[in-house]
């Protein structure tokens, strides 16, 4: 069945964390994408800097069971074969309008990067829901409880520096939910070990759940 918008953001707002997968081959790329998902991660985002990423969103679209995204978007181009091959929401590391726009042709959830208030404003006139804080460790923590002062309706996801060492911080900054990378999926991955990564994932989820709990 396929999702709706509102469901998928919901469906990522309820898991609190985006899985990025970064890796060397396809054949990598499934293998960390399944490991993160059997650690209780269901939404993943498969960047376009994986060779053949193409053709791993339109195997795990055909697999079903995934909150597939794609990554790493940089022109409407792109977006548009991914959304044909089964992403279900388009993240972009900057703002770039015409990609918003196809999106939302599509009724596909767009996740442009900003990194400054006016990018964060600019993206929510051209009718963005969430927002990609990026890059996470420039910005930190305190660049989501700053902007979310003025703009509290704001639904922002930072990636890039997102780790399990400082979850706590970004959650209680108000975040929407968190993209965790190399910090998620690198500890087996260069290793080939995906139990490691599997474990990792499971311990994110704990964490988040842990965190939310307690706020």
């Amino acid at each position: 069945m396929v999702m709706k918008k509102y469901e998928v953001l919901q469906a990522i707002e309820k898991a609190g964390v985006v899985a990025v997968i970064r890796a060397r081959d396809s054949r990598e790329g499934m293998a960390l994408a399944r490991a993160v998902q059997k650690g209780g991660i269901p939404a993943v985002e498969v960047t376009m800097t994986v060779p053949g990423a193409v053709g791993i969103l339109e195997s795990m679209a055909s697999e079903g069971g995934t909150i597939l995204g794609a990554g790493t978007v940089l022109d409407p181009e792109t977006a548009r074969i991914c959304i044909l091959a089964g992403a279900q929401y388009v993240v972009s590391p900057h703002l770039n309008e015409s990609v918003v726009t196809l999106c939302n042709r599509y009724s596909v959830p767009c996740m442009p990067g900003v990194g400054t208030l006016t990018e964060l404003v600019r993206a929510l006139e051209l009718g963005v829901d969430v927002v990609k804080a990026f890059p996470g460790d420039v910005l930190g923590p305190d660049f989501v409880k700053a902007v979310r002062g003025p703009v509290p309706h704001a639904k922002i996801m930072p990636t890039g520096g997102v780790s399990p060492d400082n979850l706590q911080s970004w959650f209680n900054a108000g975040v929407f939910a968190v993209g965790m990378g190399s910090s998620l999926t690198k500890p087996g991955g260069v290793a080939g070990d995906m139990d490691l990564v599997t474990a990792t994932a499971r311990n994110v989820v704990d964490s988040i759940a842990d965190i939310r709990g307690r706020k």
